[in-house]
């Protein structure tokens, strides 16, 4: 027990630290998140636009080899919908629903798996972080109990008992600290990995059908 007593001591110190890397570790993540979003999506519905057209322009003419270079040109290459237009471009031969699903495939695989699992360490960090404050705060009390035990008849110290106290109450606080911003923060990379979707489904959508009326019009690709 005596073992175990000198691990909880600094035990409180250990958990401080964990709260710590974890506060760190959530913000990385929100970053990298955010700006891989911000990499797949297009920085304005003007630029969408003029990147549609451009596509549209190339495929009734023809050309599907300039469709793929403007794809894969710096100004496009990372981007969601760019990616998967390259796809149906190596898939011309197939039909249109099958080209459609394909995409569709890409997109869910590609793209919204990568960032649905990286928004998980989100999730984790916002379980994780009051679980860690509550360790705190038993560790704390335990440490308490040890001291009112071995105050013997001399009566406890309040400056002892308040310092184990204090651990178990600010371990608490620190991990509500974390979880509560970082909930905020995972929801709003949420919304945002919600409008990245709603913006491919909308561009391939018009995509698509620009191929379809393309080829029954028997212009171009």
């Amino acid at each position: 027990m005596e073992v175990l007593y000198q691990v909880l001591e600094v035990a409180d110190k250990v958990i401080y630290a964990t709260l710590g890397i974890t506060a760190m570790f959530g913000i990385f993540t929100v970053i990298m998140v955010t700006r891989r979003i911000a990499q797949k999506r297009f920085a304005r519905p003007a630029q969408a636009e003029s990147f549609l057209e451009e596509v549209h322009d190339n495929l009734k003419s023809g050309n599907t080899e300039a469709v793929v270079e403007l794809c894969d040109s710096p100004r496009y290459w990372s981007k969601a919908v760019p990616q998967l237009i390259v796809v149906a471009m190596q898939n011309l031969d197939r039909p249109a629903g099958k080209v459609r699903r394909l995409m569709a495939e890409r997109f869910e695989t590609d793209v919204l798996a990568d960032l649905e699992y990286r928004a998980g360490w989100i999730a984790t960090v916002v379980k994780s972080a009051p679980m860690l404050g509550l360790l705190g705060t038993v560790i704390g009390m335990i440490n308490a109990f040890q001291t009112i035990a071995g105050s013997g008849k001399q009566g406890v110290d309040p400056s002892a008992l308040a310092d184990d106290i204090g651990v178990a109450l600010f371990t608490t606080a620190i991990g509500l600290t974390v979880a509560i911003p970082m909930t905020v923060l995972g929801a709003m990379v949420s919304v945002r990995i919600g409008k990245l979707s709603d913006g491919v489904q909308e561009q391939v959508g018009r995509f698509v059908d620009d191929l379809d009326a393309i080829r029954a019009s028997g212009k171009g690709a």
